[in-house]
């Protein structure tokens, strides 16, 4: 099903409990409930993103915030981060609604009913409107896939951690609970 950006966000609020996406093109995606050990894991990376936006000039946000990416496609990311200035500079009614950027970093963490590819691709869209630095995390391979803009995904077996360096100084997501 093809719908505008418009009609999305009409589907949303009159739809309060749907998870849903809407990519570039206007193809509508349902999100399906995840289970109890993703539900657990994206907690724990939360958490750990919350705890460093404390010490950060920034905004963190969970898995059901929606942004406006510039492409058109309205995207979730199970965790994100946007740094303050671009926050503030946003009306409060855009704050209220899907914000109109994208996020500086995302957090992909793949459930075991997901594609692989198409976590793969989000995060590449991702990349492409402006994201800085995203992390697929990848329980059911055991592995993290590191994102940055212009380079190849890095591919990582079971890391202890993954760091924001250089992009995100001090931010390290400790994956030793979650794998």
């Amino acid at each position: 099903m093809r719908i505008t950006p418009a009609a999305f966000k009409e589907l949303c609020s009159r739809n309060q409990n749907l998870h849903a996406e809407l990519s570039s093109d206007g193809k509508l995606t349902y999100m399906a409930p995840t289970g109890g050990n993703s539900g657990w894991r994206n907690s724990k990376l939360t958490h750990q993103i919350e705890a460093w936006t404390e010490l950060a000039d920034g905004i963190a946000f969970d898995s059901s915030t929606v942004f406006s990416l510039p492409n058109g496609a309205m995207r979730s990311p199970d965790a994100a981060w946007v740094r303050s200035d671009r926050w503030e500079a946003l009306t409060a009614e855009e704050q209220d609604g899907f914000p109109p950027l994208c996020p500086e970093f995302v957090v992909e963490l793949r459930s075991m009913t997901d594609r692989l590819a198409s976590r793969q691709a989000k995060m590449e869209e991702f990349i492409a409107n402006g994201a800085v630095l995203g992390f697929l995390i990848d329980p059911k391979d055991g592995c993290a896939h590191i994102y940055r803009p212009g380079t190849t995904p890095q591919s990582l077996i079971r890391p202890d951690a993954l760091s924001g360096d250089p992009e995100l100084p001090g931010l390290v997501i400790d994956l030793t609970r979650i794998w």
